[in-house]
């Protein structure tokens, strides 16, 4: 009887250092931002760009990647007021919705953040 009473108080402590541990390693919103900035900026340098080239010509892709670059200040900007987090303690999901200017079609995004990681797990068309 004392040796489990023993394990379920080890037990719980591990529980609860883990949860912890899990608190404190919830990534922040600058966190996020700077992830997602950072994303957004690879998928237009390394989707958007080589397609603007295909369509207009190959002088473009250098001046797309230049713009994506002198923008980025701009778009940390665009994800820091188009997303929303709720925050549950030992992970946090941030949802950001971009909308630009036609003919670029809005995006959804559904990110996790835990343990100072970043999990997309939902981007979408709409």
């Amino acid at each position: 009887m004392k040796v489990l009473r023993v394990l379920t108080t080890l037990g719980g402590l591990l529980f609860a250092g883990g949860g912890l541990i899990m608190m404190i390693g919830n990534p922040s919103p600058q966190d996020y931002e700077t992830y997602a900035t950072d994303a957004l900026s690879r998928y237009l340098k390394e989707q958007v760009c080589p397609q603007a080239a295909n369509n207009l010509g190959g002088l473009i892709q250098s001046y797309c990647k230049t713009l994506v670059d002198t923008g980025r200040p701009q778009i940390h900007h665009l994800i820091t007021y188009s997303t929303t987090r709720k925050n549950y303690l030992i992970f946090s999901i941030y949802a950001t919705e971009l909308s630009l200017p036609s003919p670029v079609p809005t995006y959804k995004f559904q990110t996790i953040g835990v343990m100072q990681q970043f999990y997309t797990y939902e981007a979408e068309k709409l």
